[in-house]
């Protein structure tokens, strides 16, 4: 596409001189004879780039230069200006303009300072287009991972990102709940303004409600000024209720009230504050059990729980391990190392109790007490090589399962695992949860994973 150059000059004879040299080049040309005109032309047609003069009646070259700016910043503009008067075109530079030329000059170095000015325009928008590509995935960067469970986990922050839904992330502590929401709020419209994190477990009882949502001065002992809280700090943005499972009964029903009214009142306040603010929420406890127990309420769960999130622990998903030590060696500036086939199997025996988390601590430790570019099983602390060693020392005989040795599907192992664990337990999900071990919303997952249908349907 043809680039569009205004030119805003009241001297007619160098307006046709300009005009007539850059539509040679193959510029497409507007002109006007004054600011005022300029400005018109410019608000209509949107040009790439706009010449204007500096000293011209009514509006000059610098009004003109700030209403462009202030109404299409990345919009280039170039200044003419007599030889004597280089200090204002520097000036005008402070303001915002490209560059600036002085009269009289040729057209070679008219020609040259429009080319150079195109190409800035062009790179400008190109990084633009770039940024925006890298933003639509920006996070998916430092969530690692291309199994099954992950993609869906994908799946699902693409598909509410951009929308005000409230969000309920669950999984095991270590598993990235935080990195999830802050996914979420970086691929949103909100991501300009502020992501607020608060983990719920982590502050006294007593100052939860001050915490989260401010105090008025004299509220109480040593309130000795007003303290805005963190709803407040998030207003346009996103707060994240990191271990929501551990929010004090009493403090529920004023955060019910936060989401449905969209209004907080500090304590001791006697007027509400309106406020725009997602809340994104996560815990690693099993919901179901902390409702059942009446430890926390069923309209405030299903007002977090709009869009629920899992995340799978790392045990579960270990065919990412390999792409997390890559991520986490490339991380810590380690590109080059490698695992040798022995530590490789280690780590994919290992439980993982601590998930992600671990690994990268793991990696981090593992990176700064090596002697060489391989990691070796020798390089592996014992709580790790135990599993291994245990694994290997227990005989068939004593083994819960003795498999083929030929090999055996993992998947359909697990399947028939979970099948067996229901109808010990009368496919009561609840009672088979406990018998496996695992939160119930696990034993669900995988009972849709794998369409496992209980026989009486």
């Amino acid at each position: 596409m043809t680039p569009k150059i205004l030119i805003i000059d009241d001297d007619t004879s160098l307006r046709r001189v300009l005009e007539y040299n850059l539509q040679e080049a193959g510029y497409r040309v507007l002109s006007a004879a004054s600011g005022e005109e300029g400005l018109r032309l410019f608000a209509e047609e949107a040009p790439e780039l706009v010449i204007t003069d500096m000293k011209m009646p009514g509006m000059d070259g610098m009004q003109v230069l700030k209403c462009i700016k202030a109404n299409s910043p990345d919009t280039l503009v170039i200044i003419i200006t007599a030889f004597g008067t280089v200090d204002i075109a520097v000036e005008a530079m402070k303001v915002g303009a490209y560059d600036y030329i002085t009269k009289p000059f040729n057209r070679d170095e008219l020609r040259m300072t429009v080319a150079k000015a195109l190409q800035f325009t062009g790179l400008t928008a190109e990084n633009k287009r770039l940024k925006s590509e890298l933003d639509d995935r920006i996070d998916f960067r430092t969530i690692v991972g291309s199994s099954r469970e992950m993609e869906r986990v994908f799946d699902v922050v693409r598909k509410v990102a951009d929308t005000e839904a409230s969000v309920l992330i669950t999984g095991e502590s270590g598993t990235g709940k935080e990195l999830v929401a802050r996914s979420i709020h970086n691929m949103s419209s909100r991501k300009g303004d502020p992501f607020v994190a608060i983990n719920c477990a982590a502050i006294p009882r007593d100052l939860l409600e001050s915490e989260l949502f401010g105090h008025v001065k004299g509220a109480f002992t040593g309130a000795v000024k007003d303290k805005t809280g963190k709803f407040q700090l998030a207003d346009g943005g996103t707060l994240f209720l990191d271990e929501v499972g551990e929010l004090p009964l009493e403090l529920q029903p004023k955060l019910l009230r936060a989401l449905q009214e969209k209004v907080v009142e500090p304590v001791g306040g006697i007027k509400p504050c309106k406020l725009d603010v997602r809340v994104v929420a996560a815990t690693n406890l099993d919901m179901e059990k902390a409702l059942a127990d009446g430890m926390f309420r069923e309209d405030l769960y299903y007002r977090l729980a709009v869009i629920p999130i899992h995340l799978p622990p790392l045990r579960e998903r270990r065919e990412d391990i390999a792409l997390l030590l890559r991520y986490f060696c490339g991380k810590h500036g380690a590109g080059g190392v490698q695992f040798d086939t022995g530590a490789m199997a280690t780590l994919n025996s290992y439980r993982w109790p601590g998930n992600v988390r671990e690994l990268e601590n793991l990696v981090e430790r593992l990176l700064i007490m090596r002697s060489g570019d391989t990691i070796s099983i020798d390089d592996l602390p014992g709580k790790v090589c135990a599993v291994g060693t245990v694994s290997k020392a227990t005989s068939s005989s004593n083994a819960v399962i003795n498999l083929p040795d030929e090999g055996y599907s993992l998947e359909q192992l697990e399947r028939e695992v979970v099948i067996e664990a229901l109808e010990r337990n009368s496919w009561n999900q609840t009672a088979a949860a406990k018998f496996l071990r695992i939160p119930r919303h696990t034993l669900i997952y995988r009972i849709e994973k794998y369409g496992i249908v209980s026989p009486e349907k």
